[in-house]
């Protein structure tokens, strides 16, 4: 069980007001926590496929690992700039996340391309809720950092959904 304190912030000479840094903490921490759940996700994906298109599954969903664990510092490391506490625990992830949970059974490539896709595109819209949120509070920084991540998401989603759409004819 994980233990939750009221947000705080540490000084900073960050000139954005005190409010705002504090609320886009507790929205980042948030990103921080689906982030972190989507990085899980492409691991449960990348050890478990089977099939024909195993290998290049298996690569494609370590490649997205990678890329997400870069969104995760990302976040994180922002959340630290604005005075802040990253709260990036596989517990605080596991208790916060509002990605949909990843079946455990899935093996087949289709199976995993659907679930990862899901999981991406869920992602991906909070990250654009992030955006607009962070405008409204007038921190560009932060809506700059999560309109990048959207740009990388956008194009695992892509990369992913190829998969499925190579196998229906006209879907």
């Amino acid at each position: 069980m994980t233990t939750t304190t009221a947000p705080r912030l540490f000084p900073t000479k960050n000139d954005l007001p005190e409010a705002s840094r504090l609320e886009a903490v507790g929205l980042l921490n948030q990103r921080l926590a689906d982030a972190t759940d989507l990085q899980t996700q492409c691991k449960q994906a990348h050890w478990n496929v089977k099939g024909p298109s195993f290998i290049a599954l298996h690569k494609l969903f370590d490649e997205i690992y990678e890329a997400v664990g870069e969104y995760v510092d990302l976040i994180a490391e922002r959340v630290v700039q604005l005075g802040g506490v990253a709260e990036g625990t596989a517990a605080v992830a596991a208790e916060r996340s509002t990605l949909p949970d990843y079946p455990l059974a899935l093996t087949s490539g289709a199976e995993h391309v659907a679930a990862l896709s899901d999981a991406l595109a869920a992602f991906g819209r909070t990250v654009r809720i992030g955006i607009e949120e962070m405008n409204e509070l007038e921190d560009a920084d932060s809506a700059d950092i999560l309109t990048e991540i959207s740009r990388g998401v956008d194009k695992w989603l892509w990369f992913v959904e190829a998969h499925q759409q190579g196998a229906t004819r006209g879907a």
